[in-house]
């Protein structure tokens, strides 16, 4: 039985979307399938790990009839790029456990897995949030926090991206504890305050999928879960039970000791000078006197590198360092012509790192020992 005829880009367009969230190492083999669930012409692929579930809905669907399978994701994509492009696919079924794909003068044959073993998240019968938002500012609000997300930490609620929803407003904090990232923008929104940890993949998969356009996107959330609906795709996540670090408390107000750099400057410094630091820690220190910053830097081998930028710095001396790294990044994910930094009165206080063209945003990072 014919199941699927379609242009081979198409088709391999819409697995991309799902194969990302398809685990290779999977301890369950089904989990390294993906789901086909065609009903008359419609065909919805679907693929998940258990904690996050990625659905496209297509009209590839060939003949009126039902059918659902689950066949090897990696396998079906390896097949898929390695065709001509162009070219018209078609997916057969050809018994219970096999399916044939035939492209041009090329022919495969799948093994199949029974679809009532693939483990399909079932989405909440009820939502108690509902928000509307272009696909483009959820995109600039991820992308200007989701870098500061730990990874792997023990702490499992850093392994996410918080959401804040409040009065016409939504919030996205992301922190590892030696850094933090804040951005927010208005929304219509007049619901109750609501706080919502995202796990690391989802918030991954959202940088991946999402256009940076003014196309909506629904965000539905539950109880424990969290559902994105846009052009074509749905994704529904777990959320991560755990309580957010207060992160009001964490940013600071005071900082006197306020002066901008220019981004292309700065960001050219720091590389050069990141050449010669410890592989493993990455510091550097940063020295601060009237109109000038020099930023150094030295390894285990005695090498050195020194850079020096002309700023308007009108306070006292001061020496402190910082992991380099976690100044890229937040140079790399924010496109402004300028940065804003406001840093204490010693070298254990934390530094603010703003931008002229985004008024909302805030980057906080930890000073460490050099």
């Amino acid at each position: 039985m014919q199941i699927v005829s379609v242009n081979r880009d198409y088709l391999l367009k819409a697995i991309l979307k799902v194969t990302g969230v398809v685990d290779k190492r999977q301890s369950i083999p089904i989990l390294s399938n993906i789901l086909l669930l065609k009903e008359n012409k419609n065909l919805s692929i679907l693929a998940t790990d258990l904690e996050i579930q990625v659905t496209v809905f297509t009209k590839f669907g060939y003949s009126d009839s039902n059918c659902y399978i689950t066949l090897s994701a990696r396998k079906l994509l390896e097949i898929l790029k390695s065709l001509p492009c162009d070219n018209n696919v078609s997916l057969s079924l050809l018994s219970e456990n096999r399916l044939s794909i035939i492209s041009g003068k090329s022919k495969f044959s799948l093994q199949t897995l029974p679809y009532k073993d693939f483990p399909v998240i079932n989405q909440l019968e009820q939502f108690d949030i509902f928000v509307k938002i272009s696909q483009k500012n959820l995109f600039d609000l991820i992308n200007t926090t989701y870098f500061a997300m730990a990874h792997q930490d023990v702490r499992f609620y850093l392994n996410g991206l918080l959401l804040v929803f409040d009065k016409n407003i939504i919030k996205a904090v992301a922190t590892d504890g030696h850094r933090l990232a804040f951005n927010s923008m208005k929304i219509d929104y007049q619901g109750e305050y609501r706080e919502v940890i995202i796990p690391r993949k989802n918030i991954i998969e959202l940088i991946r999928l999402l256009n940076n356009m003014d196309d909506d996107i629904n965000i539905d959330v539950g109880f424990n879960q969290i559902k994105f609906s846009f052009s074509d795709i749905e994704i529904i996540s777990k959320l991560v039970d755990g309580k957010f670090p207060d992160f009001n408390k964490v940013i600071p107000n005071h900082h006197k000791r306020v002066f901008s750099i220019k981004r292309d400057v700065f960001h050219g410094s720091l590389m050069r000078v990141s050449i010669m630091t410890n592989d493993k820690f990455k510091g550097i220190l940063i020295n601060l006197k009237k109109n000038l910053m020099s930023i150094s830097s030295n390894n285990a081998n005695h090498e050195e590198a020194l850079e020096e930028i002309d700023i308007e710095y009108e306070y006292e001396n001061l020496n402190i360092g910082f992991n380099v790294n976690y100044l890229l990044d937040v140079i790399n994910n924010i496109k402004s012509n300028t940065l804003i930094f406001s840093i204490g009165n010693d070298n254990n206080s934390s530094a603010l790192i703003r931008f002229q063209d985004h008024e909302n945003f805030k980057y906080v990072v930890m000073p460490m020992r050099i």
